[in-house]
């Protein structure tokens, strides 16, 4: 009966959620003909966007190519600050008419979204400290010290694809989102990091041109070609073909050349620009299937399992030791410990992942996945914490003075009398933090642990096509995760009752 519920369950939300596409996509958003709406995020650094600060307009090569566009469809443009691993899914959603913002054509991208003529045509480029023994491409193949190079990428970028092809059994692959380019290249300054690669108009801006990171050093020739394009919605092919002409434009009088050697990004490559304006019809590829998707999804369920399997023991541990000492240590203990369950949970998760992964790597080498166990089970410990003492204040004090009274000491008499039964008493809320555990490892993913949500957030950015399939999948499997543990839970509470 269980099981038909929970199918039902299941066959209902896909319904439902099947029925809401469908509604979108008989009313789908269009270009109203006014303001050209464009998105971009602005924390991903020069030369691309340039935040100047509150009350002044955003800067950059993409900025100001954006106002060119706009001027020569004779309408304003106006910039929309959006995250950008989900600029397309604010495309579908009608937030903005138009992606620019170094986003490199690919066919699953052209399968859900309309490209415009390539804008620019970037490499590849590796980047090291100053100092490093790395002297090319080839030695990205080789260890260091018996231990594999760090690498570090910017998530779902071309950069990140390219070193995962070929380099995902040499390198360790460190793939960052929140830190933009900037913050990666800043880790490889401080020696987090062995290497970065890097779009070439983010390595000339700030190596070559010296803005702030002319200690790194460019090795090795550009790579593995591609090209930006602007992305719009398929359904508006009016905005794309006057967005063609007035590139085409831009071209052809030199205005495109003028934006990007203002900063410095104009070389040999993009003069193939002209011939790509008149020969551009790119097809949109049928790419990997949904099985092939579905192995991705749950291998990286295995990773999330795995976290949370390791995290929650610790949790508990850690919990009941807190818990113990609060109840029953000396008092300067109480205070200590109380300190540590408020600074726990009265701080983000997030941040508490950053201290361990980024402040605790000077001192001892760990990596992204068990700086994650260490980070959730260190915040869980603090809820199991209370969970713990709640049951332990449950117990009668009676219980205490009779152990005592039989010879016991204070110790063994909480081994053996007193938190059996405290635990026992403590199952459904200790579970129910079990479960949430399962959906909080996606904060791994800020530390380049790819686990289920990460895993997804990339497959959705390189294939927004299949967003919704995917994002079906990937709730259909954190449910076959929790739901096993809530059977459990109640099962014990059975045995307990």
């Amino acid at each position: 009966m269980r099981r038909r519920v929970l199918t039902l369950a299941l066959v209902l939300i896909a319904a439902g959620l099947l029925a809401a596409l469908g509604w979108r996509r008989q009313t789908p958003a269009s270009f109203d003909g006014q303001t050209l709406r464009w998105g971009g995020d602005s924390s991903g650094g020069a030369p691309y966007l340039i935040d100047r600060g509150p009350g002044r307009s955003i800067a950059g090569f993409e900025a100001e190519l954006a106002d060119h566009l706009a001027q020569k469809l004779g309408i304003s443009s106006r910039f929309v600050q959006k995250y950008w691993d989900m600029l397309p899914q604010d495309l579908a959603r009608g937030d903005i008419d138009m992606i620019l913002n170094g986003y490199e054509w690919t066919p699953q991208r052209e399968r859900a979204m309309a490209s415009t003529i390539p804008y620019y045509v970037y490499r590849l480029q590796l980047l090291v400290a100053a100092t490093s023994p790395i002297r090319n491409w080839a030695d990205l193949h080789r260890t260091r010290s018996g231990k594999r190079l760090k690498v570090g990428v910017l998530s779902d970028s071309a950069a990140h694809r390219y070193v995962e092809k070929a380099y995902r059994n040499d390198v360790e692959i460190v793939a960052l989102s929140e830190e933009g380019s900037t913050g990666v290249m800043r880790m490889v300054r401080e020696g987090k990091l062995d290497a970065t690669v890097q779009d070439l108009p983010t390595a000339l801006y700030y190596v070559e041109q010296k803005h702030g990171y002319e200690d790194l050093r460019m090795i090795g020739e550009p790579i593995e070609p591609g090209y930006y394009v602007i992305f719009v919605r398929p359904n508006d092919t009016e905005l794309r073909q006057r967005l063609n002409e007035a590139l085409r434009t831009a071209l052809r009088d030199g205005s495109l050349r003028r934006i990007y050697d203002k900063y410095g990004l104009w070389n040999k490559d993009q003069e193939e620009l002209a011939a790509l304006a008149e020969n551009w019809a790119p097809e949109s590829g049928l790419g990997p299937g949904l099985l092939e998707y579905a192995w991705l999804l749950t291998q990286a369920a295995g990773v999330t399992v795995l976290l949370a399997c390791l995290a929650m023991p610790l949790a508990m541990l850690l919990g009941l030791l807190v818990a113990v000492g609060r109840l029953y240590g000396p008092r300067w203990l109480d205070w200590t410990l109380t300190a540590y369950v408020e600074l726990l949970r009265g701080t983000p998760v997030l941040m508490q992942l950053f201290v361990i992964y980024y402040l605790l790597a000077g001192y001892v080498d760990i990596n992204a996945f068990w700086a994650g166990v260490l980070g959730l089970a260190i915040n869980y410990s603090a809820y199991e914490a209370e969970n713990y003492r709640a049951g332990l204040l449950a117990i009668p004090p009676g219980q205490m003075e009779a152990a005592l009274s039989l010879g016991m000491s204070k110790a063994t008499a909480l081994r053996r009398i007193i938190v059996p039964q405290a635990v026992r008493l403590v199952i459904p809320p200790v579970t129910n933090d079990f479960i949430a555990l399962f959906k909080d490892t996606s904060v791994c993913s800020v530390i380049a642990v790819v686990e289920l949500t990460s895993r997804y957030r990339t497959l959705m950015v390189n294939d927004p096509h299949y967003r919704l399939q995917l994002g079906l999948m990937t709730a259909l499997l954190y449910l076959l995760m929790s739901y096993p543990l809530s059977l459990l839970a109640r099962r014990l509470e059975r045995r307990r009752a």
